[in-house]
């Protein structure tokens, strides 16, 4: 029996700036993060809060929702896969980065 592998994220969170719509071709990409908290409780037993924030690429289709609609602060909900890319910077260093390759991407009503 073959055993595959998944590569899928789900993000519910807000928009960290307006998304920056770039043509690329006869399509658009979207770039733009996404910050998510989590609250735990520390060793002494304290709430508190972490935040963490996504790099979100999302490439024009029927799938998304039109990125230009959507504003910073906008609660949204990401389905997408993770991507590493590698690079070589103007330094010479080499250097990496984690985003999220958005499949589906709706903004969230306030009551769900």
């Amino acid at each position: 029996m073959e055993i595959t592998s998944i590569n899928r994220v789900e993000l519910r969170g807000r928009l960290g700036q307006d998304p920056k719509i770039t043509k690329v071709g006869d399509s658009q990409v979207s770039r733009f993060s996404v910050a998510t908290n989590e609250t735990f409780k520390d060793k002494k037993g304290e709430l508190k809060e972490e935040t963490t924030w996504h790099n979100v690429v999302a490439w024009a289709g029927k799938s998304i929702e039109d990125c230009s609609k959507l504003k910073k602060g906008t609660l949204v909900s990401v389905i997408g896969r993770l991507r590493t890319a590698k690079y070589v910077s103007a330094a010479g260093e080499d250097k990496q980065f984690v985003e999220i390759v958005a499949t589906k991407l709706n903004s969230v009503e306030q009551n769900e």
